[in-house]
């Protein structure tokens, strides 16, 4: 039996998940197979690219389905450690300034399933997290990159 991989997520990025599936299940299958219906409608099916497109979608969506089920039945939701707040986990923020030139970024680390680098969540499984997780404010930390590595120095964490 396969073990079922685990999927670290906040509160908010499984309720955001939750609402996908329902858009997915409710109105997304619905339009496709409304799609269907009106390419059936053009003849005959070997030669169709509308109804091949539709078939395509759709499969895209239901497999989009499983996959957002299978999310939220093995979500982990992560809960801020209150023990030792000035150590870098997950579900916290943490700012760092890059070495020697002074560059400040901040980041959340937040699990793979909600990861976006434009809103600044980057994954637990992204290089900069796992070299930070763990430490602490004002600890420096070697992180490798593909362009080689690079020094930060931990700032802050919320």
């Amino acid at each position: 039996m396969a073990v079922e991989k685990s999927y670290y997520m906040t509160q908010e990025g499984k309720e955001k998940l939750e609402n996908e599936l329902e858009y997915l299940k409710t109105e997304r299958r619905q339009e496709v197979v409304e799609r269907i219906k009106i390419a059936r409608g053009f003849g005959d099916l070997s030669e169709n690219s509308e109804y091949d497109a539709a078939k395509d979608e759709q499969a895209f969506v239901e497999s989009r389905i499983v996959q957002v089920e299978n999310m939220i039945r093995n979500a982990v939701i992560i809960e801020n450690d209150t023990q030792n707040s000035n150590e870098v986990a997950l579900g916290k923020s943490v700012t760092f300034q890059e070495l020697p030139d002074g560059d400040e970024e901040t980041y959340t680390i937040v699990g793979s399933a909600e990861a976006d680098p434009f809103e600044g969540k980057i994954s637990n499984d992204s290089p900069i997290a796992k070299s930070l997780l763990g430490c602490e404010i004002g600890q420096e930390v070697t992180v490798p990159t593909p362009a080689g590595d690079m020094n930060v120095k931990i700032i802050s964490v919320d």
